[in-house]
């Protein structure tokens, strides 16, 4: 592959894995490197083959299931140790054996590491360091060297951080990153000692941040500044203690600010689908205000906000969503007024532009209900339910009316509890009943209802589950405490969220399982199969 002028290198695989209770299996990163390939990063450090058994696996699976097409597979070691050669150094062999064309080296920059954890002298380092890279190179690997702790050595002894660069560049190191291991280092600082090591030894610098201070993305744009041409991050900023540069970040902030390729042409929109998808691998997803890809990285609340965004979206969007893949959400709360209100109508496939009295109508309902304790933030189906039934009584759900019900608990034997629930309904005049015990009493309600429905309304039979949150108390007009639960169901590709209000867990639960039933039965048919608005509930990005 050819060389980039601009290198991006992802060590989610290695560094991103020592997050604590990040966890992954050789399959894991066998699928995570494919997500990054596809998404177009120049490097993939794989790990440490030798030193963790799991990584020496996966370089020997990589060599046969994993094809890259743009990515070149990096393999991570030490320099060899003090007093031994490159070529006898038992991990420096198992670097050569993990087949990678090229490997990344960490040494040490700082002089207290070298004397007090590698016990050796600073001679000694740099003919490790030396030998080490020679050696590597002789055998046909382009080498990296990552300088450890180099920010804290520059500030120790200047002089010795700068000989590890020149040393490792003279023997054959393509690229030295600068690491701030610790994080604590500020932007003005990075780009203080990128500009001096570049100046004074003329080396292709790389930077590589930690998060400690809350600064690893701006100390990498500010090292770019200076002159750095490699960069490195994870995903997500996964990594030790408070994590690394957040790789998908950096990729969008050179791109869109800095018109740096960092990665091909037409990939930074796919960075929000590639971050769900490692999400869904790792089981480790970003904050919801993630900068670009997360949820609410482009959702808008204020009614100042959503009134600016009705006449240009540009106002109070520093991108166009659309460049990462992401989209912009407008949430509806007492805050929002009638601009958010309409934005979500719109939002939602409704032309509403010239139904101002509605919109006035629906956005006073809004406030009324919040008050109440209700949130349509997380609940768009709801929402819409109410939006249904302002425009018109046409397309209001088939009245679905709850006669009674129970849910609760008791007594099993042996220190068990058994819940139990029933409901009786009416459905557009027609009685059905259903009963079930089992479970959580929110899950017995699910199944009593379904047992009440499905007979007669296929497609209630696809409606599922996939789960509920409660806020307990979230208060009422009154001031007795009142539950709210927003559920969250999936009728096969699509997925609607829903609100309930009410005096405990349960009530609240059937009023957001029964407003999931009237979304789905608004209907062109009397089976249900059909829904009047023209489209897909929206789904949550993570």
């Amino acid at each position: 592959m050819a060389r980039q002028d601009f290198q991006l290198y992802d060590t989610t695989l290695r560094d991103g894995t020592q997050q604590e209770g990040l966890v992954l299996s050789v399959d894991d990163k066998l699928a995570v490197a494919r997500c990054l390939d596809a998404l177009g990063v120049g490097f993939i450090e794989g790990g440490w083959p030798g030193a963790v058994p799991k990584d020496t696996e996966f370089f020997r699976r990589a060599a046969t299931e994993l094809r890259l097409d743009n990515a070149e597979l990096v393999a991570f070691g030490a320099t060899r140790k003090p007093g031994t050669s490159a070529a006898t150094d038992p991990q420096v062999r198992e670097l050569v054996l993990a087949g990678t064309p090229v490997v990344t080296l960490v040494a040490k920059s700082d002089p207290r590491h070298v004397e007090l954890v590698l016990r050796t002298t600073l001679a000694e380092n740099l003919a490790s360091i030396g030998g080490t890279v020679r050696h590597l190179v002789r055998t046909g690997r382009r080498v990296f060297l990552d300088a450890e702790h180099f920010f804290d050595g520059h500030r120790a002894n200047r002089d010795y951080a700068l000989e590890v660069v020149r040393t490792a560049a003279e023997a054959g190191a393509e690229t030295v990153v600068l690491c701030d291991t610790n994080g604590g280092s500020l932007p003005d600082e990075v780009g203080a000692v990128v500009s001096d090591t570049l100046s004074s030894t003329g080396v292709p610098l790389g930077i590589h941040c930690h998060d400690d201070s809350g600064c690893a993305v701006a100390n990498t744009m500010a090292a770019v500044a200076s002159g750095a041409r490699h960069v490195q991050g994870t995903v997500h900023g996964y990594g030790e203690r408070c994590g690394n540069a957040n790789l998908l970040t950096l990729a969008a902030n050179l791109i869109l600010k800095r018109g740096v390729p960092a990665l091909p042409p037409g990939r930074l929109g796919t960075l929000a689908a590639v971050g769900r998808s490692i999400a869904e691998i790792t089981g480790r997803g970003p904050a919801t205000g993630a900068p670009y890809v997360g949820r609410s990285a482009f959702t808008h609340k204020a009614g100042l906000h959503a009134s600016a965004l009705r006449v240009d979206s540009e106002l109070y969007q520093h991108v166009d969503p659309h460049h990462v893949g992401n989209t912009m959400r407008t949430l509806v709360s007492d805050m929002g007024g009638r601009s958010s209100v309409l934005l979500k109508a719109q939002e939602l496939g409704y032309d509403v532009a010239t139904a101002q009295d509605v919109i006035a109508r629906l956005a006073t309902k809004v406030k009324e209900l919040e008050h109440r304790g209700y949130s349509f933030e997380s609940a768009d189906a709801s929402f819409e339910l109410l939006l249904r039934a302002e425009l018109s009584a046409d397309r209001a759900a088939p009245p679905v009316d709850v006669l009674s019900w129970h849910a609760g608990t008791k007594a099993a034997g042996a220190g068990r509890e058994r819940s139990s629930a029933s409901v009786r309904l009416r459905v557009n005049g027609v009685a059905a009943e259903g009963a079930e015990t089992g479970g959580s009493t929110v899950d017995a309600l699910d199944r009593a209802l379904h047992q009440a429905l499905d007979p007669r309304f296929p497609r209630i039979r696809r409606l599922r589950l996939v789960g509920h949150r409660v806020r307990l108390p979230v208060g009422g007009t009154d001031g007795r405490p009142t539950a709210r639960v927003v559920a969250s169901f999936t009728d096969g590709p699509d997925r609607l969220d829903t609100v309930g209000v009410g005096a405990d867990t349960e009530s609240a639960f059937l009023q957001a399982l029964t407003d999931a039933v009237r979304y789905l039965l608004t209907a062109d048919g009397p089976d249900g199969e059909g829904r009047t608005a023209g489209h897909e509930p929206t789904a949550a990005a993570y």
